[in-house]
């Protein structure tokens, strides 16, 4: 006679599903790191080829509150972002005071210091968003294409 194995007779699926819920949090998925699987109009958050400025990159400045009153909303490391025309003048083709480097350089993210800042990657300064969670993966490919493709006021 086999002894019965029934504790360990969980199907297939249903372990997998255990495994992937364990590993959440740091995997760059759809969830943001604010508990937010949504962007602020409450849709599920894609990565985008080639992603709108005012819908989409405002979008997530605003989330994750690089525009408040505390941070950048308040002119923080000289870098003013109160609206998304705003945001857009202040990032596209602009000089960062602490660094030297442009901020957002269209076309190349690699090189903005924006994307720098962001990845913890900068000359100076802490990564940001300051004292806040690094953005997750959707976050930073949409703001890295958004600037690849051309760092379009659209």
């Amino acid at each position: 006679m086999r002894p019965s194995l029934s504790v360990l007779s969980v199907p297939l699926s249903t372990a997998a599903l255990i495994l992937l819920a364990a590993c959440g949090g740091g995997d760059g998925g759809p969830m943001d790191p604010g508990g937010d699987p949504g962007g602020s109009n409450g849709e599920t958050r894609t990565v985008k080829a080639d992603p709108s400025f005012a819908n989409d990159i405002w979008e997530i400045l605003t989330r994750r509150g690089c525009s408040s009153g505390t941070c950048h909303g308040g002119g923080q490391g000289d870098l003013t972002m109160t609206s998304a025309s705003g945001a857009y003048a202040a990032l596209v083709d602009v000089t960062s005071m602490a660094s030297g480097e442009t901020l957002v350089i269209p076309g190349n993210a690699d090189d903005s210091y924006l994307v720098k800042k962001l990845e913890d990657r900068q000359s100076v300064g802490a990564r940001m968003p300051l004292n806040g969670a690094a953005l997750d993966n959707t976050d930073l490919s949409n703001i890295r294409n958004w600037i690849s493709q051309g760092a379009k006021n659209n």
